[in-house]
């Protein structure tokens, strides 16, 4: 298996840090608001990334926080007449149903930013008594960039361009730097804001001592693979291993991965443009599976532009795999048990192959987009080779395959029961007693009229089935 390490800028041969077991840390979003499709993305390809190393047969460890404490959360809070806390905790409920829409699993923890307020006071204690942090006057803690002779080594940026790198996080106070470079570990509280006690001043942390603080707690101080999106590279996880192989001394993290960009039709997502989309707004006019399909169909490396057109592709691409796996359970429950045949053996070590073609995709830095060309060349193999009058061996044989596949890229292959109006309902029936009385042009009469209302009939085995068209 070879993972893209940003770090060295190639593909890298993955070895965990122990045998049998990966430890994963993946930022997770501020929760001010509902989560949007940008924040989806790494969502769906990391939680994918986790369920191949546990298809491997890897113990996963995997972390991903909640920033709850904010500028943001603030602002919404201060709108709304609200604690923060009130704000991030509403928020933190939505994310978790969102998650469970995209079938994104939970993480093994889920920490808070605000509940490790502890352990972030103890590191920047830690980074001032080795001289890599220092506290300016009003009480504010900055870390010496400078001091560590390695930083920038993750954004290949050289110090003296760097920075236009911290606007979004330069405080009042600028002054009181010992280098323009130097970022904040703890900040002074303002009128109205969340503070916690500590050492310096009564204040908050900044946004990036919580990850290195959190990530150690609950991993270890050296991790296999940190992850996120590009826009995390710098100055984020930049700070982070600055702040976290000076205070402990070792390599952060081995592998570092990050998805690209996403962009609406073909422009970089903004509420200045209107074109900000929430997953609950898409939720509401396709099934999120369809979302985590779309997410799935580019390599995680390669910008991905949401439209329309594109869902639609995926809603019908998705339709096939999953009308492909109800055929075969279809087969399943009609056939009779019994052993496979010699010709039905041949038949399952080529279906063999594409499980193989998809775990070298999976294998080739998780290239999600081969891997699922390898489940619809499975898909038309069955839709092949499984027809009417299947054994039931053999078709739960292929069934087990796809399954087995799909559930990597987290796809659910039962097929949801939609209910019918009583219109479409009453029409089925009567259409159903016309052929019975073998008036079979009022058959095809309500046939053709059902496909103009969207509904396609099929007339099986096991009776009449429909889907929408």
């Amino acid at each position: 298996m070879k993972i893209f390490n940003t770090m060295s800028k190639q593909k890298e041969e993955f070895i965990p840090l122990r045998e049998g077991e990966v430890s994963i840390y993946v930022c997770g979003p501020t929760v001010y608001n509902l989560i949007h499709i940008g924040n989806a993305r790494p969502m769906i390809i990391f939680d994918t990334v986790r369920r191949y190393l546990m298809y491997k047969g890897y113990k996963v460890n995997y972390v991903s926080n909640f920033t709850d404490v904010d500028d943001k959360i603030i602002r919404q809070a201060q709108l709304e007449g609200v604690t923060s806390e009130e704000i991030s905790q509403r928020y933190i409920e939505e994310c978790k149903k969102d998650m469970a829409g995209m079938n994104v699993m939970p993480a093994t923890v889920h920490p808070q930013a605000t509940q490790e307020i502890d352990g972030m006071i103890e590191m920047i204690t830690q980074l001032i008594d080795k001289g890599f942090a220092y506290v300016a006057a009003d009480g504010t803690v900055y870390f010496r960039v400078k001091m560590d002779k390695e930083y920038g080594k993750l954004s290949h940026k050289n110090l003296d361009d760097l920075q236009s790198g911290f606007r979004e996080i330069k405080v009042s106070g600028e002054d009181q730097k010992e280098d323009p470079l130097d970022f904040v570990l703890w900040k002074p509280k303002k009128e109205g804001e969340p503070y916690w006690e500590s050492p310096w001043c009564q204040g908050r942390p900044g946004w990036h001592i919580e990850c290195s603080v959190m990530s150690r707690k609950y991993l270890g101080e050296q991790i296999d693979i940190h992850a996120g999106g590009e826009d995390l590279i710098f100055p984020h996880h930049e700070n982070e291993i600055a702040q976290s192989e000076c205070c402990n001394g070792k390599t952060f993290a081995k592998y570092w991965m990050h998805n690209a960009f996403l962009n609406i039709d073909n422009h970089k997502m903004s509420k200045s443009l209107g074109n900000f989309r929430t997953v609950r707004e898409i939720s509401e006019k396709y099934d999120l599976q369809v979302l985590r399909f779309f997410m799935l169909s580019a390599h995680y490396r390669s910008p991905l532009n949401f439209s329309a057109d594109l869902m639609e592709a995926s809603r019908n691409a998705l339709e096939r795999i999953v009308e492909a796996a109800s055929r075969l359970r279809d087969r399943i429950a009609a056939g009779e048990d019994g052993p496979l045949t010699p010709e039905q053996e041949e038949l399952l070590s080529q279906a063999d192959e594409f499980v193989r073609k998809f775990e070298e995709a999976m294998d080739d830095d998780f290239n999600t987009a081969d891997a699922v060309a390898a489940v619809f060349e499975l898909v038309k193999f069955a839709n092949t080779n499984a027809g009417e009058g299947t054994g039931a061996a053999f078709a739960k044989e292929l069934l087990s395959r796809l399954e087995k596949l799909c559930d990597v890229l987290g796809l659910v292959t039962d097929k949801k029961e939609e209910s019918l109006d009583d219109t479409v309902e009453a029409l089925i029936e009567e259409r159903q007693a016309a052929r019975k009385a073998k008036n079979f042009a009022r058959a095809d009469e309500i046939r053709d009229q059902l496909l103009g209302m969207g509904i396609v009939l099929k007339d099986t085995r096991e009776g009449v089935k429909w889907q929408r068209a």
